[in-house]
């Protein structure tokens, strides 16, 4: 698929003046900047958070990129950047659902091309995650049955084909929109490697296929649907982060939802809120870096993302308040004591997810004790529009 550029990259809400000032905000003091969105299905929450960070790259020295993905597809992803063979979309064809977007493989030929310029500085992307069960791993656990016992082939397929569609769709979402099939996914996984376990050993295969296995059992007992809840191992990814960095020495830029580059604990109140507050990656990194961890988060009030319209928001979250502004785009600076004094307090901003139900829209956001210890600086857009796609 050839990238459609011209959208990928359209003009955004915010004017480039505007954006440099800001992304001169956030530099001024930081190691590590996270720059969240309350949906990931948005031409202008992602191309703000893009914007955003080639200002940090070009103009302040911000040379890493952490993604929530596994650390092979992230290493794949930054092979590519670096001169890599193949496209942008080859290169994201095992990437998280969201991240497969055309403004995303826009994102990374900016990279590619930033690094082509500057051979000895390049931009390096992390993923947060460790390493995960891929679609070749499937492949090739059939591979194995079909050579080594072809009659166990059908009762293996059975199991392997139903789950491995989680790698295009989550599990949690196919329940949500009624595509589901029904068993657990984990359940599927397990029966599997059961018979895999069964099967006479293959000379110099059996453990290459039982690692597999394992990885493709575990990406399912620690998926969302396998857990039975959204709170994920943020301590761990904010380890991952710092850890790099205090490595190397290099300014990262953390792209997430708002959910995990918050700087303090945040209730969800979309599913769960009986678990109370928990941590987040940025809350780890403020703990950890202090006011060097800059924590933004980019909204918005209504549009039609394709996968669905989503109306105003609802009296008593920030997004109404902030909407009371009659322009295409604004941001506050909550680090300003006078900004801080007016808006600081208790928040409920809105989350859109693959789970979101316009009709449920008043339970589908997260909960902070302090919207100012949550977010430095807050990003609102008037009216989004939906990402395009990859095939």
């Amino acid at each position: 698929m050839k990238i459609n550029t011209a959208t990928a990259t359209a003009p955004l809400p915010l004017s480039d003046a505007t954006l440099d000032e800001l992304a001169g905000k956030l530099a001024a003091d930081a190691t590590i900047v996270g720059i969240g969105e309350s949906t990931r299905f948005s031409r202008e929450t992602f191309g703000t958070r893009d914007q955003l960070f080639r200002r940090l790259v070009r103009r302040h020295g911000f040379r890493v990129l952490a993604v929530q993905d596994s650390a092979d597809v992230a290493a794949a992803l930054d092979a590519y950047v670096r001169g890599g063979e193949g496209s942008a979309e080859t290169a994201l064809d095992d990437a998280w659902r969201p991240w497969r977007t055309a403004e995303m493989a826009a994102a990374l030929e900016w990279i590619r091309e930033f690094n082509r310029d500057h051979p000895h500085d390049p931009v390096r992307i992390l993923g947060m995650k460790p390493p995960q069960a891929q679609p070749a791993d499937y492949d090739a656990v059939m591979e194995y049955v079909r050579d080594s016992a072809p009659e166990r082939l059908a009762e293996v397929a059975s199991h392997l084909d139903t789950i491995r569609t989680a790698h295009r769709m989550d599990e949690h979402v196919q329940r949500a929109q009624g595509t589901h099939p029904g068993r657990p996914f984990a359940e599927h996984a397990r029966d599997a490697r059961a018979l895999i376990r069964a099967l006479p050993a293959a000379e110099g295969r059996n453990d290459d296929i039982l690692e597999r296995m394992d990885l493709i059992v575990d990406f399912h007992e620690q998926s969302v649907a396998g857990r039975g809840h959204f709170v994920g191992d943020d301590a761990v990814w904010a380890g991952v982060i710092g850890d790099f960095q205090r490595r190397t020495g290099l300014r990262v830029v953390v792209w997430d939802g708002i959910g995990h580059t918050s700087a303090a604990e945040v209730s969800p109140g979309m599913v769960a809120p009986e678990r109370g507050p928990q941590p987040t990656v940025g809350s780890v990194l403020r703990e950890g870096y202090g006011a060097r961890y800059v924590s933004v988060a980019i909204g918005f009030h209504h549009g039609d993302l394709g996968v669905v319209a989503v109306p105003e928001p609802a009296e008593g979250f920030i997004d109404a308040k902030l909407g009371e502004f009659a322009t295409p785009a604004h941001w506050l600076d909550l680090r300003d004591e006078a900004v801080r004094g007016r808006w600081d307090g208790p928040a409920k901003a809105r989350v859109i997810s693959g789970v979101y139900d316009p009709s449920r829209d008043a339970t589908q956001h997260l909960a902070v004790a302090s919207l100012a210890d949550a977010f430095d600086v807050l990003i609102h857009i008037r009216e989004a529009s939906p990402v395009q796609w990859l095939p």
